[in-house]
C-alpha cells in the first residue's frame, strides 16, 4: 500500500496556524519571527507558541524556519535564539546554513533538523551529506525533477524527503536571487524580496553621459521578461504520491488565511481521494478547486525536466481568476453566521462557502446586506475596519450547518 504523505502548510500568521488546521493539513511550517527567510511575516513569538500548542492539541506537526544565511553578526542573538526555542518547543527547525546547523545540533540536539530549500538539494550525494550532517528531512529544490526525485528516493529510503507541490516560484534557484537585494536593498533571504521578477522592464541605451530608452515592445512575449506562472502539481498527483514523498509543502508563509484554507482543503480532500480509491483517482475536480484562487495562472514547472516556454508569462503579473474572497466567519449562533469581509459584497451577490472535511460547496444568494453592527440593511458592504455582514442560519441547509464554524470561508465572483 502507498504511504500518503504529510501534508505541510504555512503559517504566516495565527489566523493562517487556526485555518491550516481546520481544512486538513498533516502540519504546519512557521518562522522564528526576525531569525527566518519571512522576517516581515506577521506573527509574534507569543502568537507561534500559541499555534504550536493549538496544532498540538490536533495532533499536528509544527516545524519552524531557521533558515537565514547568518553573518557574525546573527550569532550574538543566539542566546535568545535559545530562549525562544525553549520556550516554543517546535517539532523540528528548518535549516540551511551549515554554521547554524553546528550551533543547533550543539545547543538543541533533541530538535530535528530539517534541511530548507535554501540548501538547493538536486541529488541523492547532496541528501546523503546532509544526513550525515544530522539532518532528518531535506526539502527538495523546485528545480528537481520528478524522475530526479525518484532517482533520490531510491537512493535515500531511509531519510525524509519534502518537495513543493504549490505555491510562488522563484526565478532563481530556490529563493536565492540577489535582484531585490542589489536594486531596492530588500534582501531577499531575509524574507523582504520585492519580487523584481514580476515588474515589467524597458531597456536604455547608455550613450556616455545620457540614456536612450529603448520600451520593450508588447508583442505575443510581452515585456514580463521573468514572470513565472505559479506552481501546481495537481494534475501529477497520483504520480507524485505514488513516488513516495514524506511531505509535501504548501509555499505561502506571507499569504492569507483564504489562501492557506482553499489550498490546503483542495489538496487535503485529493489526498483522501486517493487513499480511498487510488486506482480511480481523478484530480480534476480538485484543480477546479483551486482554479477560483487568484494566481498568475499555473504550471507544473520542472516536473517533467526542463522548463516549458508556457510555464512564464509574458503579457501580464495579475491574477487570471475571475473570483476572490468573500469574508471568513467570525461568529455563529442560533440565529445567524457573522462573515467578516474581505471584499465588497452587494445585493444579489452569490456568496459560496468552502466546507472543511467535505468536497461540498454552499452557496447563498445575497438577496439583502444585513450590517453586522447595527442591524441596517444596506444595498453593499465593502471591506476593511473589520466590516461584516450577517447571514441567517435558515440559508444553510440542516445537514451542513455543523460545518459552518469560525474561520471557515467564502469566495465570490469579482
Amino acid at each position: 500500500m502507498v504511504k500518503i504523505p504529510e501534508l505541510l502548510a504555512p503559517g504566516g500568521t495565527l489566523d493562517a496556524f487556526k485555518t491550516a488546521i481546520l481544512y486538513g493539513a498533516d502540519a504546519i511550517y512557521a518562522g522564528l519571527p526576525g531569525f527566518s527567510m519571512r522576517a516581515r511575516a506577521k506573527i509574534t513569538v507569543d502568537e507561534v507558541k500559541q499555534g504550536i500548542d493549538l496544532a498540538h492539541q490536533h495532533g499536528k506537526k509544527v516545524y519552524l524556519a531557521f533558515n537565514l544565511f547568518a553573518h557574525d553578526r546573527d550569532y550574538e542573538n543566539m542566546p535568545r535564539v535559545s530562549e525562544v526555542l525553549n520556550y516554543l518547543k517546535p517539532d523540528a527547525l528548518i535549516v540551511s546554513d551549515p554554521g547554524v546547523i553546528m550551533w543547533v545540533r550543539e545547543n538543541h540536539p533533541d530538535i530535528p533538523i530539517h534541511i530548507s530549500t535554501q540548501a538547493n538539494i538536486c541529488s541523492a550525494a547532496s541528501v546523503r551529506f546532509w544526513q550525515n550532517a544530522g539532518a532528518v528531512q531535506c526539502v527538495l529544490a523546485r528545480e528537481v525533477s520528478h524522475n530526479e526525485f525518484k532517482s533520490i528516493r531510491k537512493q535515500c529510503p531511509d531519510i525524509g524527503l519534502e518537495i513543493f507541490i504549490h505555491g510562488a516560484m522563484c526565478m532563481s534557484y530556490s529563493g536565492r536571487c540577489l535582484l531585490s537585494n542589489y536594486i531596492t536593498g530588500r534582501p531577499s533571504n531575509r524574507g523582504a524580496c520585492a519580487q523584481l521578477c514580476r515588474w515589467k522592464y524597458d531597456v536604455i541605451l547608455r550613450e556616455h553621459d545620457t540614456g536612450i530608452e529603448m520600451p520593450i515592445e508588447e508583442d505575443e512575449r510581452g515585456a514580463y521578461i521573468m514572470n513565472s506562472k505559479d506552481l501546481c502539481l495537481m494534475p501529477r498527483l497520483k504520480e507524485v504520491i505514488e513516488s513516495s514523498p514524506d511531505s509535501l509543502k504548501i509555499e505561502g508563509r506571507n499569504r492569507s488565511e483564504y489562501y492557506v484554507g482553499s489550498v490546503v482543503r483542495a489538496y487535503r480532500n485529493a489526498l483522501d481521494a486517493y487513499a480511498a480509491d487510488p486506482d480511480n483517482f481523478d484530480s480534476a475536480p480538485f484543480m477546479n478547486d483551486l482554479n477560483v484562487l487568484e494566481s498568475r495562472g499555473y504550471t507544473t514547472a520542472f516536473f517533467d525536466g526542463p522548463l516549458p516556454a508556457e510555464a512564464h508569462d509574458y503579457e501580464r503579473t495579475r491574477s487570471e481568476s475571475d473570483w476572490h474572497a468573500a469574508g471568513v466567519i467570525t461568529n455563529v449562533d442560533k440565529n445567524n453566521i457573522t462573515l467578516e469581509l474581505r471584499n465588497e459584497i452587494k445585493t444579489g451577490d452569490t456568496i459560496h462557502f468552502i466546507l472543511p472535511h467535505t468536497t461540498d460547496k454552499v452557496s447563498v444568494v445575497m438577496d439583502e446586506i444585513i450590517n453586522a453592527k447595527n442591524g441596517e440593511l444596506l444595498p453593499k458592504m465593502s471591506a476593511g475596519q473589520k466590516n461584516s455582514i450577517l447571514i441567517p442560519i435558515s440559508k444553510i441547509p440542516s445537514k451542513y450547518q455543523d460545518k459552518f464554524v469560525p474561520l471557515v470561508l467564502a469566495y465570490k465572483h469579482k
